[in-house]
This record gives C-alpha cells, structure tokens and sequence, in this order.
C-alpha cells in the first residue's frame, strides 16, 4: 500500500505524459479516493451493527420453547351410548326443573244448570240460549267452557222434563222455555230440518 501511494504522489507530481495503459494519475487518484469512502461507509456500517443491542449480552430470550405434546394414541374412548348420555346429562342441566300450566277457569255442570234454572224460571216463552248466557260470556277465555256446559246442563234438565228445547235446523240457535205443567214428566227436544 505504501509504494502504490509512493507511486501515485510520484505521477502526480511528475509532468503529464502520456501513459501507454492510457489512464492519467488523476483517474487512479479519483479511484483512490472512491475506495477509501466505501471502505469508510463498511467500517461504518460495521461499528453501528457492533453497537446494536446483542442476544445473550443487551437482550435474552423468553426461555426454553415448549415442545408440543404429541399423542400417538386416544386417550378417551367412548361408544355412542356415552356420547348420548353425556348429552342428556347436559340437556337436564338447562332444562326447567318445573313446569307450571295456568290454571284454567272452567263452568262446571253444577254452576252451569244453576244459573239455567234460574234464568229460565223466568220465562214462559221460547227464548235462545245465548240470550241466556249473554252476562257469562263476557271474557272470550271462557265462551267455550259456558256453552260446553250450558248445552251439557240443558239436555240434563229436559231429561229430568223440567225444560223444553227446540232448533229450527242444523246448526241454528237453540230455543228454551219451562216445561208447561199439563204435560207428561218427560223433557221434549224437537229438530226441524229444512230439505229445501
């Protein structure tokens, strides 16, 4: 390194003359001096990355990994009968416990014949029996169970030939009256139906 500088500075001080390789003593000093900035730059380079931050020195790492567990075979067996208990035992844990129905409210046969005979002691003439249950069905939850039992307690009372019941054809309104003293103890029922 020292007589190629010794050379270099040798030709630069020389006159210029032409050189048989055809490169002056300025372009070997340009490379010289590009040279010697890139070898500056690495040596740069190098202590920068000598200062970061080493593992094992600055920085450690977490530990030890953990190897994953490798299971060569099951450890569990089951058939479907266990799968299906198993479910069961799950479903029973939701479920409720207890199951409340509300309470119904129904017309008995008793309530229902009570107030027929009270409300048809009144009247002499035919009269429909809705016109008697009219006060009863006020509340819809109970419509059905007041004429299932009030039709239940009519046919009750014209058996026993306390009162009479008369329909003009099918699935018309049903018509009630007392039974008249003068006749025998059995109830009369009477069906008309219309063919036409």
């Amino acid at each position: 390194m020292a007589a190629w500088l010794a050379y270099l500075k040798s030709r630069l001080l020389l006159p210029e003359q032409p050189e048989p390789d055809g490169v002056s003593a300025e372009d070997m000093a340009t490379a010289l001096a590009q040279r010697l900035r890139r070898l500056e730059a690495i040596r740069h380079v190098a202590e920068q990355l000598l200062n970061r931050p080493q593992l094992g020195r600055d920085i450690f790492p977490r530990g030890q990994p953990e190897p994953i567990a490798e299971i060569k075979r099951p450890e569990w067996s089951a058939t479907l009968y266990d799968l299906l208990s198993a479910y069961a035992t799950q479903r029973q844990k939701q479920a409720r416990a207890f199951v409340r129905m509300p309470k119904r409210t129904v017309w008995s046969l008793a309530e229902a014949r009570e107030a027929l005979e009270r409300l048809i002691g009144r009247s002499v003439d035919w009269s429909p029996l809705d016109q008697y249950l009219v006060e009863y069905l006020v509340e819809p939850s109970l419509r059905a169970s007041v004429l299932a039992s009030s039709f239940a307690a009519t046919l009750e009372l014209v058996r026993e030939g306390r009162l009479e019941v008369h329909q003009h054809a099918a699935f018309a309104p049903l018509y009630l009256r007392s039974r008249r003293q003068g006749g025998n103890n059995q109830g009369s029922v009477s069906v008309k139906a219309d063919n036409g």
